[in-house]
């Protein structure tokens, strides 16, 4: 397990700053972040009380001939360096660890760092790729300044390696083009479908309406109840297999389908019927199954980097910067989740930071200290 060492990973990392003017070295600034990020740091500020405090401790394998560096020099650096280097770095590192694993499900989803916004300059809007059953974050991108998700989709999916995976997508991501890059990958797909593509939807509507009218039995069905927290919900998911007209015109499409969702809280119910395509030939069973796991990169990435991490609240700004620390996020949030620990994300960060051995065992994965 020596491969996953940071130190390995990240020493390749070009640094941008003028060499006779450095005190730090950019791999140990690099390695005292990712360290500090777990260990319950959400700031510069924090990653630097953090840094001095346990100085002792990375000196067992990190020179610091200055002692910690300051919270400046954490900003400075990462605001210069190259977020699609660094993400290089991220990827080589997580690509490591997701090789012991077998992915079968990418989620693929956007989300806003609200907090980034600066005067007229909107939020930082980054679109991730995150392993649904092994919990891991394998890449993310960010979107061009006045632009969306549509064209980011397609470059964060020609980062990954997609052999045998299934990559689920929200409306943004149901274009041809990103449908034809799955599949070039190696890849199938299921997409949802919108009224962003309103050809596709009617057509989808007319088929599966004669599902639902009973005139035609081609069809796949699957049916699951859930309740808790107060809540009680039934999913009905239906396929059939895709018209030859759909066929022609989207790449590899073979499967359309419905969701059929009615959510009870409090004796009020709502409804809603969702539409998706699938490049699969599969039934009921195994879309449903994927469109649910889809949500764990809201439930497990997203919803724990603003509830734990504090994402949404941070108040980086400027966009190399914000960019790099997302990376950092979702770096800590990987490692932490691959822990077999018990306890919470919130409470194995703050053991990390109260305890340098626990710290160790979260971030070593069976490597010694001299080889973080």
């Amino acid at each position: 397990m020596a491969r996953l060492s940071i130190h390995r990973h990240f020493a390749r990392l070009k640094d941008p700053r003028r060499r006779r003017r450095c005190r730090h070295r950019l791999l140990d600034i690099i390695v005292i972040a990712i360290c500090a990020v777990v260990a319950n740091c959400d700031d510069w500020q924090e990653i630097e009380l953090f840094a001095r405090a346990r100085l002792d401790w990375f000196r067992r394998f990190l020179p610091l001939p200055h002692g910690a560096p300051s919270h400046d020099t954490f900003e400075r650096v990462f605001d210069r360096i190259d977020p699609r280097a660094f993400g290089a770095c991220f990827r080589d590192w997580v690509g490591a660890l997701a090789a012991c694993l077998d992915v079968r499900q990418v989620a693929i989803d956007g989300k806003a760092l609200c907090g980034s916004a600066r005067g007229k300059v909107g939020p930082l809007h980054v679109v991730s790729a995150w392993a649904t059953a092994q919990h891991l974050s394998l890449a993310q991108v960010a979107v061009e300044e006045g632009s969306n998700e549509i064209p980011a989709i397609p470059r964060l999916l020609e980062l990954l390696d997609l052999s045998g995976a299934l990559v689920s997508i929200d409306a943004a991501g149901c274009q041809k083009t990103t449908a034809q890059t799955i599949l070039d990958g190696g890849g199938d797909y299921v997409l949802v479908v919108k009224d962003n593509q309103p050809k596709l939807l009617a057509a989808i509507q007319e088929q599966m309406g004669a599902v639902f009218d009973g005139v035609v039995d081609d069809y796949s069905e699957r049916q699951t109840r859930d309740r808790g927290h107060g809540r009680e919900e039934l999913r009905i998911y239906t396929t059939r297999p895709a018209p030859s007209g759909l066929r022609a015109e989207w790449p590899g499409l073979k499967t359309i389908g419905t969701c059929y969702h009615e959510r009870t809280v409090r004796g009020k119910t709502s409804t809603e019927m969702r539409y998706f395509i699938g490049s699969k030939v599969a039934g009921a069973r195994y879309y449903g199954k994927a469109l649910r796991h889809h949500w764990r990169i809201e439930n497990c990435c997203h919803w724990q980097l603003d509830v734990t991490f504090g994402e949404d609240a941070s108040r980086i700004g400027k966009r190399r910067a914000a960019e790099n620390f997302a990376l950092l996020r979702r770096l800590a949030l990987s490692v932490l989740k691959q822990h077999p620990g018990e306890r919470s994300i919130k409470c194995k960060r703050l053991a990390a930071c109260l305890d340098p051995k626990i710290l160790e065992e979260i971030l070593r994965i069976g490597t010694k200290p001299e080889k973080l």
